[in-house]
């Protein structure tokens, strides 16, 4: 019975470790499995990883190309930004600057190859908006000038509300030695006038007139010189003409009459209406001429098609039959109609005192009648005065003498002398 229950034990004992051994051997199966299917989602893993890392590289090159792509458009957009600034900065400059040159090239073909047409600015502070700029072109006559007491004149006689209310430009339609001349002799004499705006010089340069108004042959042959003047006057037209609201037309050799600039303002005030063609304040030829601004282009272009036929001031003549006749009309209808648009006022506020006219060897003298009192000394004598400070009387008479030639010229007759004469010398 002792060795039955050993028996039986050791049976148990035999079954429970082929029990266990075979659990463990499953347990181990199933391990092993596990460890196999730990082992492929590893590398399913890593492949995935793999692929997403290839997923984020395209990504990020594609980011990168949409990044660089983004800038060149935000260079792209800022490029066209300036440009549009620039485009509307030179549109804003056309508002005071309007680029009425450009219709030259119509005119004058030589033109056609120049980049930029407009004439050369010595001295300018960009005055505008102002009611009235005042046109003065001048030339070298060589020992003799008006200029000066031709703007002491003009700049004196207006009040300081008036001065602001104005510009005058200076046109010098020469080089070289006489452009340096007149830029001295304006920025000493009346520098106040330049610093604030009141007072601008321009210069022509060459290339605006056609071949055969350039050289000496222009100085000697009178048709050629008329033409040459046109050219000059319709440049200093269209840089002043988006300036003010109205243009008068000066000359280099005139005396203004006291309160010229009052009597004028008032004058063009008091007219009850703005259908007027011009206004004469002096009867002798282009001098005194006023227009309205806005006209200035319908004129210029006029002259432009016949400068090579006419003086200047005789186109004004021929533009009012060609604008203002109609086809038809009888001419005393049409005469009659121009009293009303080409206005006249009396007595004239500019007198021309030049002798010495820019046509070399020409004397001349024109005089209007009922003209502005009044001899080039009268005028240094007032403009030394107290009420106009900003001529100090230690300045002297600026490269010029007053030089009254007794018996040989008409009472009132001066004329100006450049430098290189002295006090006691004289040119008769």
């Amino acid at each position: 019975m002792k060795a039955k229950n050993v028996n039986l034990l050791f049976a148990f004992v035999a079954i429970l470790l082929f029990c266990c051994y075979y659990f463990c051997i499953y347990k181990m199966d199933q391990t092993s499995n596990q460890l196999t299917n730990c082992r492929n989602r590893m590398s399913e893993f890593k492949k995935n990883m793999l692929r997403l890392k290839n997923e984020s590289e395209n990504h990020r090159q594609n980011l990168v190309q949409i990044l660089n792509q983004m800038k060149y458009e935000i260079v792209q957009i800022a490029n066209a930004s300036d440009f549009l600034e620039r485009k509307v900065s030179r549109l804003g400059e056309s508002k005071i600057r309007p680029n009425g040159f450009e219709g030259l090239k119509f005119f004058l073909p030589h033109l056609r190859a120049v980049e930029r047409i407009y004439p050369d600015v010595a001295t300018s502070r960009g005055k505008a908006g102002v009611s009235f700029a005042l046109g003065i072109t001048t030339v070298d006559r060589g020992n003799y000038t008006y200029l000066k007491q031709t703007l002491t004149s003009v700049l004196s006689r207006m009040t300081p509300e008036e001065e602001k209310d104005s510009v005058v430009i200076i046109s010098v339609a020469d080089t070289g030695d006489y452009l340096n001349y007149v830029v001295d002799m304006v920025k000493t004499k009346f520098k106040r006038q330049v610093q604030s705006g009141s007072l601008e010089v321009i210069s022509i340069p060459t290339f605006f007139y056609p071949s055969g108004l350039l050289g000496k042959k222009t100085m000697e042959d009178s048709k050629s010189w008329q033409m040459k003047q046109a050219l000059d006057f319709c440049v200093l037209m269209l840089y002043a003409r988006p300036k003010a609201t109205y243009y008068l037309q000066l000359e280099d050799d005139i005396i203004a009459r006291k309160m010229y600039f009052t009597k004028m303002k008032d004058f063009v005030n008091s007219l009850t209406s703005e259908n007027w063609f011009y206004i004469e304040f002096s009867v002798l030829g282009f001098i005194g001429k006023l227009f309205h601004s806005k006209d200035l282009l319908d004129f210029v272009h006029f002259f432009l098609m016949f400068y090579k036929v006419k003086p200047i001031d005789m186109l004004l003549d021929d533009i009012f039959l060609v604008k203002m006749c109609n086809w038809g009309e009888h001419i005393r209808s049409c005469m009659q109609r121009r009293k009303e648009v080409r206005v006249q006022y009396r007595p004239s506020l500019f007198q021309h005192v030049g002798i010495h006219s820019s046509f070399p060897g020409r004397k001349q003298y024109l005089k209007g009648r009922r003209a502005a009192a009044g001899s080039l000394a009268a005028v240094e004598q007032e403009a030394r005065s107290p009420e106009h400070p900003q001529h100090p009387p230690e300045l002297p008479l600026a490269h010029a003498q007053l030089v009254v030639a007794a018996g040989r010229l008409p009472p009132g007759s001066v004329w100006g002398r450049r430098r290189g004469l002295s006090s006691g010398q004289s040119d008769t």
